[in-house]
């Protein structure tokens, strides 16, 4: 088959590799679509991840497609069944298993190898987080699976509620997901954002309000301007991955109020915080990372009941020889997700 291989920094080649070969526990599916993501184009530019992937390796992890062939020992899954999965599982035998804390896992397995023709689905994957897709969610729909399963959780731990005002930094593919979900939840968004096709993008999709980051600009108070009595947002959540802009999205909330760090900064990076600002307003500061079992299936259930419109976010679709050229697209800011068709 043809797979795409990541060699190291910006150094992915189209080979001619062995279609995976599976146990009896295992699925191998022909892959429809694989999307590109945030993550595998920071991977690409670093040619890596400490967690997920190690060079030489077959790459991506968002994916749809149809189950080629079932190992002997699966259950509930057939050849010819329309599928997507989350990109890993936990073990559920570590000590964060046993506090029911999933997503920090020490022994999660991870799968990647979505920008090739076939992919191989792990055990504990086929047993946690393989979906079947019905008949009327397209292929596209489905594959968002994995960036909308954190994004769920993340919305969840920082326990948004209606009508509360939200302040989203960031409208990459994360941040517009964000930005279905709180809509969908009835929140008040206001997005942030320095590229200004992405911001009509987020108009598109409705955002309240919208505030274009410039040199010289204030838009911390610009962002307090917007909420109620001027006090600021309810939650404030970070999307880029970038300290400075952790550090502001600490001051762009009310006092109570709540910030969900999300987005993965470089390994190393250090923020500066302000402690008067966190002691006396009684900010809540949390991290999230990854997805767990539950807000998988609570994706899923979004996916297939159609509550997001999820292909909206798609901007483009390119055949996998063209790889290389959806993750540069990505990373100068030029697409939200871009579709590879094998």
């Amino acid at each position: 088959m043809k797979g795409a291989i990541l060699y190291g920094s910006e150094d992915v080649r189209l080979e001619n590799v062995s279609i995976p070969l599976i146990s009896n526990e295992e699925v191998l599916v022909k892959v429809e679509v694989a999307l590109t993501c945030g993550t595998d184009a920071k991977v690409y530019q670093r040619g890596g991840h400490p967690k997920m992937i190690h060079t030489p390796s077959l790459f991506g992890h968002e994916w749809s497609g149809v189950i080629e062939k079932v190992g002997e020992n699966v259950k509930g899954f057939k050849k010819g069944d329309r599928v997507v999965a989350a990109n890993s599982a936990p073990c559920y035998k570590c000590y964060y298993c046993g506090i029911k804390r999933f997503s920090l896992c020490e022994n999660l397995t991870f799968m990647n190898g979505a920008y090739a023709e076939y992919i191989k689905v792990p055990e504990s994957i086929v047993k946690t987080n393989l979906f079947k897709i019905p008949s009327d969610v397209t292929f596209e729909e489905a594959a968002f699976l994995e960036p909308l399963s954190c994004v769920v959780h993340g919305v969840e731990e920082i326990d948004v509620k209606k009508c509360e005002e939200v302040v989203i930094s960031g409208t990459g593919p994360i941040g517009l997901l964000f930005l279905l979900v709180l809509k969908n939840i009835g929140a008040k968004v206001t997005v942030v954002e320095k590229n200004e096709q992405r911001l009509r993008i987020a108009q598109e999709l409705g955002c309240n309000n919208m505030v274009l980051v410039k040199d010289g600009k204030d838009t911390i108070t610009e962002i307090k301007k917007l909420s109620y009595q001027g006090k600021g947002m309810d939650v404030a959540i970070e999307a880029t991955g970038i300290p400075k802009v952790w550090e502001d999205s600490i001051k762009m909330v009310k006092g109570g109020g709540r910030v969900l760090l999300f987005g993965g900064c470089k390994p190393g990076e250090r923020v500066s915080l302000d402690t008067e600002i966190i002691h006396y307003s009684q900010i809540t500061i949390k991290g999230v990372f990854h997805h767990t079992p539950a807000h998988v299936k609570k994706a899923y259930d979004l996916i297939i009941k159609k509550k997001l419109n999820l292909s909206r976010l798609i901007t483009d679709r390119l055949p996998l020889n063209k790889i290389s050229e959806a993750l540069d697209k990505i990373i100068k800011g030029e697409g939200i997700k871009i579709a590879i068709i094998p």
